[in-house]
């Protein structure tokens, strides 16, 4: 049967605060552990002024003491910004504080504009041409590799579902030579969908720690109690997408009636585009939309983006995806 995951990009709302949403990040991680999914995931972006989960495995600690069963995990972490020794003792503890359910997506984009480069003192395109031993690196760190010079700790023995993330074919070829699970995030870059999950299935390598394909695909799903009550929701991760595209991202705005249709043609086109992967509608538009594209992708599971304004309409808007998608 198709598991759901939930990713949050744990959104600052305008006129809130980083508190809040970090407080709300927790109230939905705890409605998604009750609802039945999987999986709650929180990304690493930077210098986002509607995104408050920069420091990714202090808030998964966060959620982890809010939570009980569901796996928690980062997806992901940038890769190339960090040391693979310091992640692996991160998410080492992270282990250490909640066994069995840390999962650790990673990716090798920086997560944020060229200016994050400078902040990090790192030449950003030599780290991510390193990105594929820097994998490698740190799966042996996990698996304490003697021939490491220096052991984890934590993180030697440290069981963490490690995951490749990608939004392009590299991903995908590396995940299928590693023999390592692929998540696409097709919630905001679809074109490459398709020939992504075609390549790693092709091409994918047994491991130890996996002996066939395993695939999770992204799509904004965004319920409600009826269409437009979920087009207007919708409306907030409209204007966020248009304003990162545009170039000036911000706080997580509120709805907006009719917004798509005041964009002028070109940003409506750029907004349909990304919105190809999307579930947006009553529960019964959600089920239809769902289904549809766990035929296109033929995943083994499924995470399900998307914020909203008010934290209360995203958990109520994961209740009644979950109720459209049982059985799928």
């Amino acid at each position: 049967m198709t598991r759901f995951a939930v990713l949050d990009l744990v959104p600052v709302v305008e006129g809130g605060s980083e508190a809040e949403a970090l407080a709300a990040a927790a109230t939905l991680a705890r409605a998604a552990e009750d609802l039945g999914y999987h999986r709650y995931w929180v990304a690493e972006h930077h210098g986002m002024p509607g995104i408050a989960s920069a420091a990714t495995a202090v808030t998964l600690a966060h959620v982890g003491h809010a939570t009980t069963t569901i796996r928690i995990g980062a997806g992901g972490i940038m890769l190339p910004n960090h040391s693979p020794l310091v992640i692996a003792e991160q998410f080492g503890t992270l282990d250490a504080l909640f066994p069995g359910r840390i999962d650790l997506g990673l990716g090798r984009a920086p997560g944020a504009d060229s200016r994050i480069a400078q902040m990090l003192r790192k030449d950003l395109m030599r780290a991510a041409e390193g990105f594929p031993n820097d994998v490698v690196e740190l799966r042996a760190l996990f698996a304490g590799d003697p021939r490491l010079p220096l052991q984890a700790t934590p993180g030697r023995g440290a069981s963490v579902e490690m995951w490749i993330l990608g939004s392009s074919l590299f991903g995908a070829q590396l995940a299928a030579l590693l023999g390592l699970p692929f998540a696409f995030a097709s919630h905001f870059a679809p074109a490459a969908l398709d020939p992504a999950l075609a390549l790693y299935r092709r091409e994918f390598r047994p491991s130890e720690r996996l002996a066939r394909p395993q695939v999770m695909a992204a799509i904004n799903v965004i319920a409600a109690e009826t269409d437009a009550q979920a087009r207007l929701l919708a409306s907030s991760m409209d204007q966020a997408f248009v304003a990162l595209r545009s170039g000036t991202p911000g706080q997580l705005k509120p709805p907006v009636e009719g917004y798509r249709e005041a964009l002028p043609p070109p940003a409506r086109a750029m907004l349909e585009s990304f919105r190809e992967a999307s579930a947006v509608g009553s529960a019964e538009t959600v089920r239809a939309s769902v289904a549809a594209f766990l035929e296109r992708t033929g995943a083994e599971e499924l995470i399900f983006a998307g914020s909203t304004f008010d934290p209360a309409a995203r958990v109520r808007s994961l209740e009644l995806a979950m109720e459209a998608v049982s059985g799928l």
